[in-house]
């Protein structure tokens, strides 16, 4: 009977919960954060360090490189949001997809190696949606349609 107890006993403990995850700062030996960064078919690769702000994607400044003024907002969401605009420094290197993925692409990238630098700031970015990795792909095309949902143009006669 006591073996019994002591089992009962063992069941009660509130250890049995499971504990949140600890984030912990992540960086490399030039004390900057990496992050992965995907949308679509493009992928980047980001590298987040303390500086003044500056945003340098493929050895070109951002601005000069996404010259459409939405593509430089999206760029720049995770930063803001998290209120440190001309705090940090990011370098990207982005490849595949359009100019349209790769911005996004960038911006989970620094969204990412953001949390992995200041652990703090995972809230706020998730509550904005920064860290979810966007999964909308294009549909592949099918066979017997013209595109993956378009059909051919039907004639009666």
């Amino acid at each position: 009977m006591a073996d019994l107890n002591s089992l009962q006993d063992l069941g009660a403990s509130p250890a049995a919960q499971p504990e949140a995850p600890v984030h912990v700062q992540k960086l490399d030996a030039q004390g900057r954060a990496y992050a992965t960064g995907k949308r679509k078919d493009a992928v980047a690769r980001v590298w987040v360090k303390p500086g003044s702000g500056k945003i340098t994607i493929n050895n070109r400044d951002f601005s000069e490189y996404f010259a459409r003024p939405v593509l430089q907002m999206v760029l720049r969401q995770p930063i803001v949001a998290a209120a440190r605009d001309g705090q940090f420094d990011v370098v990207a290197t982005v490849a595949g997809g359009g100019l349209s993925g790769q911005a996004g692409a960038v911006r989970h990238g620094i969204s990412r190696a953001l949390t992995y630098y200041e652990p703090g700031l995972r809230s706020v970015l998730k509550k904005g949606g920064f860290l979810t990795r966007d999964s909308r792909t294009v549909e592949r095309k099918k066979y017997g349609k013209a595109k993956a949902r378009r059909s051919f143009q039907f004639s009666k006669r």
